[in-house]
């Protein structure tokens, strides 16, 4: 699949991952170094569909399994996975692979992003402003997601019995703040109670690519 335009040189990961999946601490360590880079928005969404085997993730939504799904038809496949990452919104890689995944980075950080986007913590609120530097942006999604840097869980049973796991940047939450036509500047302002940290993402519907996406500051 082809490359997605970003803010900058920064590209989003999704790790879609679960505690109960025997093949996933690798890719949650892969996620866990790729967080640290300031050019990565790594985001870990752990999903439930593992829960039945003998160990309930106490960090599975099942809007994240919706995700998946969505991705999956998106791009014509039948079936879910763990561990999968999403890269740009339109890369899908084995996440235990880290040769595919750095070399699908690189090829994404090329990409200029046609989009300069700014999000900035104002007390409870978010400030969210985005402009097209290009013609023709297209409709973009505008989303908002937070979540939490690190937490570490031991794992009583399941096919990771007796291991303790730290994950990072699990994702707690994942809005649809609209809709925005890149026609003109764009500025929003979006609820955010409390001190998890947060980024916002400029995608394609369907999901699909990624235009664009920053920390909030």
């Amino acid at each position: 699949m082809g490359g997605a335009a970003k803010a900058g040189d920064t590209v989003v990961i999704e790790l879609y991952t679960s505690q109960g999946c025997s093949s996933c601490p690798p890719a949650d360590a892969i996620l866990s170094k790729l967080s640290q880079k300031p050019d990565v928005i790594a985001l870990a969404l752990h999903v439930d569909y593992w829960d039945y085997i003998g160990w309930a993730d106490s960090f599975a939504r099942p809007e994240h399994t919706k995700r998946q799904r969505a991705y999956a038809h998106k791009a014509g496949q039948r079936t879910i996975y763990t561990p999968q990452m999403v890269i740009g919104g339109i890369d899908h890689v084995v996440g235990a692979r880290p040769m595919d995944v750095y070399e699908i980075l690189n090829r994404q950080k090329a990409t200029p992003a046609p989009v300069k986007l700014k999000a900035t913590r104002d007390g409870e609120e978010i400030v969210i402003q985005a402009n097209p530097v290009t013609e023709d942006v297209g409709l973009m999604v505008v989303q908002l997601v937070r979540y939490e840097p690190a937490a570490t869980v031991d794992i009583k049973s399941g096919e990771n019995a007796g291991q303790t796991i730290t994950y990072a940047n699990i994702v707690l939450d994942w809005q649809r703040l609209g809709e925005w036509s890149g026609d003109g500047p764009l500025t929003i302002k979006a609820p955010a109670p409390g001190k998890a940290p947060a980024v916002v993402i400029l995608q394609r519907p369907g999901p699909g690519a990624i235009v664009a996406a920053t920390r909030v500051d």
